[in-house]
């Protein structure tokens, strides 16, 4: 079909402007369908990696209290796999617990490392706490309340203080515990279970809790 007057002119002005840039035309769709390729793999290379660490960790959760040696395995195959998810973390946390209540501190601390190496800021700050815990129990005391040391989220200043207290209470160093344990308290809701037990340790070294008024 023959082109019309007006049409050749459309033509050849497309002709003009593809030999001036229709290279960098094509450069430009190639990185665009490249950098959409590369984010449609990613984002199922995501889902992939989510879904095969969710099953490991169904596993790990499903031999807790009767395995803890799979458990241990099954918590070192998800951190050298799927190290980036969330469920390595978990599944640390989830195998020092496993790893404490069957006497095994080296595994417990071990895992508990991983995660302040490797974890997001929330789990770095229980893993502290929880670490901490396992070195009281050990009497490494000054290692413990190092442990404690350095910025935490503001929302563990309570368990931060409680356990920094336990151990300073533990070292005798009984006016430390106190200001420990007050801070503490000053960071606990008055409604959360986990207050009364705070104010009976800081009574136990010697603080003295205020007067509740009475109801009006």
């Amino acid at each position: 079909m023959a082109y019309d007057l007006e049409e050749q002119e459309q033509l050849d002005t497309l002709k003009a402007w593809w030999a001036k840039y229709g290279n960098a035309a094509t450069w430009v769709v190639v990185a665009g369908l490249a950098a959409y390729s590369g984010w449609t793999g990613w984002n199922y290379y995501q889902r992939t990696q989510a879904a095969e660490a969710s099953a490991l960790y169904d596993e790990l959760r499903n031999a807790v209290g009767k395995d803890n040696a799979k458990v241990q395995r099954a918590a070192a195959d998800i951190e050298s796999r799927y190290g980036r998810t969330l469920y390595a973390e978990l599944g640390a946390l989830t195998a020092a617990k496993a790893a404490f209540e069957a006497k095994d501190n080296k595994a417990a601390k071990a895992q508990l490392q991983w995660v302040i190496e490797h974890g997001s800021d929330e789990y770095k700050a229980m893993a502290k706490v929880r670490l901490a815990g396992v070195l009281l129990d050990e009497k490494a005391y000054d290692e413990a309340l190092k442990t404690l040391s350095g910025d935490m989220p503001a929302q563990f200043a309570a368990s931060v203080n409680d356990r920094r207290g336990d151990i300073l209470a533990a070292q005798q160093k009984l006016a430390e515990a106190r200001t420990a344990y007050q801070a503490a308290l000053d960071k606990t809701d008055k409604k959360s279970p986990a207050r009364q037990l705070i104010e009976l340790k800081f009574e136990a070294v010697g603080g003295v809790l205020p007067e509740e008024k009475p109801a009006a």
